[in-house]
Parts: C-alpha cells; structure tokens; sequence
C-alpha cells in the first residue's frame, strides 16, 4: 500500500461520518452481545481489528456460527455464515435508521434473530437507531481511521506480547469506539462507588489500559489520541514522569493522552507509541506495587 501507515484524521473533518460508523459498529457489536457468552470483563462484545476493517468473533446459532464483518475497503458489512451463505449490506451516505432497517431485515433473510436494545451506549444525548436521522458516510474518512486502527492493532500487539500475566485481546470496543489492551495486577480492586454493573465487571480487578480512539465521546477532547490510566489510580499517578515529550494528564479523565498528531510527526512513530504505552504502564505499575518480575517476560539477552 502506497498510502500513509498513519492518515491524518482530524475529527472535525469526519464527525458525521464517525457518528455514522460508530452506531453501525454499536448495532453489530449488540447482536455479539445478544448471542455470545459473556466473557470476563465483556471481551466477549469487542470486535477485532482485520485486514480489511473490523469484525466480531465467530457468533454461535442454530443454523451456524456467522460474523459481522465491516470491510472498509469495499465498503460493505458483510454478514458471513459460513457455509457460502452470506449477504452484503452497504456502507453508503443513508440515514442511521435507514441502515438499521436493512441491517436488521438482513439478518431476519439468513434466519437470524437477535432481540437488541436500538439505544446507542456511551454517546451523548443518544437517539435510538430507528430514529436517527443523520446520515453522512466520507468513504475515504472511514478508510482511513480503519489503517489507523490496523497500524494501533499492531503496536498494541507487540507491546501486549511483553506481559505474561492476565491480559486482554487487543480489541476494539464500540461503546466508547476505541482500540485498546488492558493488562492486569492479578489482584481484586476495591469496589467504585456508583458503579453500574458494566463498570463493576470491567473494573473489577486492578488495570493498567491504554489504546487509541478518535476524540469525542462523552469526554471534551477534540482530536484523535493515544491515552493509558491505572484503575484503581495509584497515588501519584498523574504527576509521574511520563515519556515522550508532549504526553500531559487530563485530571478530568483521569488520563495520560498522547496527542495522535504528535505520534505520527515523530521520526519513528512505532518507537514513540511504545515508548507512551511502557512508561505509562511502568508508573501504574510501580506505583501500585504489581509484581512485575511475576508478570513480564524477561528481556531477550
């Protein structure tokens, strides 16, 4: 591929088109939900970075597992059961609620039935998938925050396969539409007051989390970022010296953010972007005396 490892995708520029994308990838992930098992801290709901887009696991039904598959090359959602049955529905400028209709009508063509909530999660004043009326989608944009994702995939990889203790997939998660690896301390957190029953599950043990997402949400951050914390947060977490350069804390958050833009300037972004991700972990870690001789693998010689 000729094009950028690392687009350009400042968030003001495809706003629209990241509302569309994140409620269709809440819908897929919703049909995961209603089907799957539930796995420890919802890993079960995430989708899953590919060469193409993004994708849910194999989902179990009766007449066979299938995937949702977003290919953001073609520009499809590509719902595959596996046997050579499969349908395409299409990633084209369409009402949210119209592509909920055809999504939904879709699934009931291949004899699948999944009972789903039509209420986005994690969104600011949500309005139910038939009732959105918004309806941009920049192909190009879309493109692009797919080969982000696919180059974050990989880092995030690499960093993940330096720990041997309990760890996540790296995996995307379409509530807050973000990649991202946790790793864990083996050690049960305290409860968090006013937990709803998602939080008391995901954070049920002690975390250090980092990933990407492209700004926005329920947060007032305007650009794509690199963040990592510590839950529970340590005492002195946020003053820790924490590299690169141009890495500051949001106290609101209550996160450390690397600025995307400032990542992808960088003479060697990949070495910048481990850079963040270990020395963030390193002062979540140190910080809150994990075990880390028990938990990492020993440094090649």
């Amino acid at each position: 591929m000729n094009e950028e490892p690392w687009p350009p995708l400042p968030l003001a520029a495809w706003k629209e088109t990241y509302h569309a994308l994140h409620m269709w990838t809440q819908m897929a992930g919703k049909v995961q939900l209603a089907l799957t098992p539930r796995t420890n801290h919802w890993w079960n709901v995430a989708l899953h970075a590919t060469a193409r887009g993004l994708t849910t696991t194999p989902i179990p039904h009766a007449r066979g597992p299938f995937t949702l598959e977003f290919d953001l090359v073609d520009h499809l959602l590509r719902i595959d059961l596996g046997r050579g049955e499969k349908r395409d529905v299409p990633l084209v400028p369409q009402s949210v609620a119209r592509f909920y209709e055809g999504f939904i009508a879709t699934l009931r063509e291949l004899g699948i039935e999944a009972r789903i909530w039509p209420m986005p999660v994690e969104v600011p004043d949500p309005v139910r998938f038939d009732r959105d009326t918004a309806g941009a989608y920049d192909a190009e944009a879309a493109n692009r925050c797919w080969r982000i994702l696919l180059q974050a995939d990989a880092v995030l990889r690499e960093f993940r396969a330096r720990f041997i203790g309990k760890c996540s997939p790296v995996h995307f998660f379409w509530g807050s539409f973000d990649l991202c690896v946790t790793r864990f301390s083996g050690r049960p957190a305290p409860p968090r007051p006013g937990a709803d029953a998602i939080t008391r599950e995901a954070y049920s043990h002690e975390v250090s989390s980092a990933g990407w997402w492209p700004g926005g949400g329920l947060v007032d951050y305007p650009y794509p970022a690199f963040y990592a914390y510590a839950a529970p947060e340590p005492a002195g977490f946020s003053g820790a010296p924490i590299r690169p350069a141009g890495t500051f804390y949001h106290p609101e958050m209550k996160i450390f953010i690397y600025p995307y833009d400032d990542m992808r300037a960088a003479a060697d972004p990949r070495a910048v972007l481990l850079e963040f991700l270990q020395s963030t972990y390193e002062a979540g870690a140190n910080l809150g005396a994990w075990d880390r001789p028990a938990l990492e693998r020993p440094a090649p010689a």
